[in-house]
């Protein structure tokens, strides 16, 4: 309904990518599909909300690409730089790491209840908070610590990017589901019973690699699909101890999710 911060939870979520691995945006496209009878003040808000995230990263928004379409839709290439020597993989989690998170998850869940007109007051802005996030800061914080793998949690998932940080990195991850942050409402609305499409599609995907203990709600929001999700990062468990109270001194969310053993696999206990 807002369509400056439609562009601007877009272009987040493009940014982001490009901090994930441990790069620094530099520039970004536009690529946009709107229908005709769309107000130009509605695009041209849509332009400015991913405009003021792209700077806000540091880069700029250098034009791009727009066609008609029934639906209206937008997103944006990035293009970042990062020294070849400097790349955060997904494959390098090694057993004796910790595993943290920097963003709260919940965002599908608290949409999808929007939608169902059963959102809790103050959930529904919480999200966009949180969609409009970049991880900027909280990349710029780790850069030091030299992680061993990192990758941003979106659309699969937490489950499904663990499991992707997991079997490229020849590793089993352990999750703590009571040690994962959640946005406000999000336990109480996955307890309700509300779930997205993107549930069982994450399911399908990463559940054969899944090991779960967990309450039914908590496994829910460990596979809601994320937009504009958090860092899940693999440390050394000698550094962790100082990764967080970086983080805290910076006034930076961080939360210890979990730990790397040897052997295959995802548990969430």
């Amino acid at each position: 309904d807002d369509p400056r911060a439609f562009g601007a939870i877009a272009a987040t979520n493009a940014l982001n990518d490009v901090f994930a691995m441990g790069g620094v945006p530099l520039l970004a496209l536009s690529v946009a599909a709107f229908p005709e009878e769309l107000p130009v003040e509605t695009l041209g808000e849509i332009l400015a909300g991913a405009d003021e995230r792209v700077r806000a990263a540091g880069a700029i928004l250098a034009g791009g690409h727009t066609i008609r379409d029934d639906e209206p839709k937008y997103g944006l290439a990035v293009v970042g730089t990062v020294h070849p020597d400097a790349i955060w993989p997904k494959a390098g989690a090694k057993p004796g790491d910790v595993l943290f998170l920097t963003k709260a998850l919940g965002t599908g869940i608290v949409l999808q209840a929007e939608r169902d007109g059963t959102a809790p007051p103050g959930s529904l802005d919480a999200a966009i908070s949180s969609m409009l996030e970049l991880n900027r800061a909280a990349a710029d914080t780790l850069r030091p610590f030299t992680p061993n793998a990192v990758t941003d949690v979106t659309g699969f998932g937490l489950l499904g990017h663990v499991h992707e940080l997991a079997s490229r990195s020849g590793i089993r991850a352990v999750i703590d589901a009571e040690a994962l942050p959640l946005l406000p409402s999000a336990l109480e609305l996955a307890e309700q019973g509300v779930r997205t499409g993107g549930d069982r599609r994450n399911r399908d995907y990463a559940g054969p690699h899944v090991e779960s203990q967990a309450d039914a709600a908590l496994e829910a929001l460990a596979y809601d699909p994320q937009t504009a999700g958090g860092l899940l990062v693999s440390l050394p468990a000698d550094r962790s101890v100082v990764l967080e109270a970086t983080f805290a001194s910076a006034g930076l969310a961080i939360a210890r999710i979990g730990s790397v053993e040897a052997g295959a696999g995802v548990v969430l206990g």
